[in-house]
């Protein structure tokens, strides 16, 4: 089994209320003269109170095409990737050296060479290290690295293994798109990065949740539901209503079939660590489990303080959960994340 050491999460450096990115929103999406208080009250529903941009909010309008936007997201991806990652080592007790493999998940902009490849030698990280960078898993990102890392570590149980994931969800906001999906993705979605430390059962690691066992699904004939549509000016944002109503349908007899494996129940499980898809998909989970009142509330504070980080989110509302609730006493939790495909990935840790 492969534990988690350290979790370390940063933000973007601009932060701002959900009233001024929804008047954002409104001059650079709405046609002139429409009717703005529709999306007042869709941005309201998302239940977000504050988000961090990359950029000031007046520049967006400055933007002028995809090259110059991507610009953009690799300078930032890069700084926010720098600081999240040296500080989960810092936390772990680890140096750059010690790192053997690292795994960047990102899906709001592209980098050629790696947000990875480019951080070996700002962060003095070994030139041998092993690199997988992501793309595509969009949300799942952050609840399928750590099982990924964890499928890692099982085979070479002296190594340690470092997740990334950072994602600019601002600088996909599309001007003058004023579609349903767009106005959604433009009143839940934020700015950050996060990292985390995994390392293998033979080498030494501060006290923190071990792994269990991991369960991915993709389910057939979603491929609609969420994710991008690429097209000459960027990313367009494909964001389906349906979501919450497949996580009513199939959540539980996934959650259910990893728990029965290791002779649990949904009762058993002190603690979820649950990606903040939105209000609608967090009452979809709850529902769908049967989960006890403020069962996923870290992850409502979470979605209200900083919006959906995307593959962030739940490495976030991970350190979130080890700040209110040390590892010790070796109860059960679950982490679980769902993304573009349509899929879910879930992880059973030991606190």
């Amino acid at each position: 089994m492969s534990r988690i050491a350290a979790v370390h999460s940063v933000l973007a450096p601009h932060r701002y209320s959900q009233r001024e990115i929804t008047d954002l929103v409104a001059r650079l999406c709405l046609p002139e003269g429409a009717d703005r208080r529709p999306l007042d009250r869709l941005h309201g529903n998302a239940r977000v109170r504050f988000r961090h941009t990359a950029l000031p909010l007046e520049a967006y309008a400055s933007l002028e095409d995809f090259g110059a936007t991507n610009d953009v997201y690799v300078s930032t991806a890069v700084e926010l990737g720098a600081e999240a990652v040296s500080g989960a080592l810092r936390a772990a007790g680890l140096s750059p050296r010690d790192v053997d493999l690292v795994m960047c998940a990102s899906v709001t902009g592209l980098a050629v060479p790696s947000v990875d490849a480019r951080l070996v030698g700002l962060l003095g990280l070994r030139p041998d290290v092993r690199r997988l960078p992501v793309f595509g898993l969009g949300c799942v990102a952050g609840a399928a690295g750590i099982a990924r890392l964890h499928d890692h570590l099982r085979g070479r149980p002296d190594h340690v293994a470092v997740l990334l994931c950072v994602e600019l969800c601002s600088l996909t906001l599309r001007r003058g798109d004023a579609s349903p999906a767009n106005l959604v993705a433009g009143g839940l979605f934020g700015d950050g990065a996060a990292a985390a430390v995994l390392c293998g059962a033979r080498r030494p690691a501060p006290p923190g949740p071990v792994v269990v066992d991991t369960r991915s699904h993709l389910y057939p004939d979603t491929e609609h539901l969420l994710g991008w549509d690429v097209t000459g000016s960027g990313f367009r944002v494909v964001l389906d209503a349906a979501v919450p109503e497949v996580v009513r349908k199939h959540l539980a007899d996934e959650v259910d079939g990893l728990l029965d494996d290791h002779g649990l129940r949904r009762r058993d499980v002190a603690f979820w660590v649950c990606h903040p898809g939105g209000p609608r998909v967090l009452d979809a989970v709850e529902e769908a489990l049967g989960l006890p009142d403020g069962a996923l509330e870290v992850s409502r504070r979470s979605l209200a303080r900083v919006g959906n980080l995307s593959s962030a989110s739940v490495l976030h509302i991970l350190r979130d959960t080890l700040a209110r609730h040390p590892p010790g006493g070796g109860v059960p939790g679950v982490l679980l994340a769902m993304g573009p495909g349509f899929c879910t990935e879930l992880v059973l840790l030991r606190w």
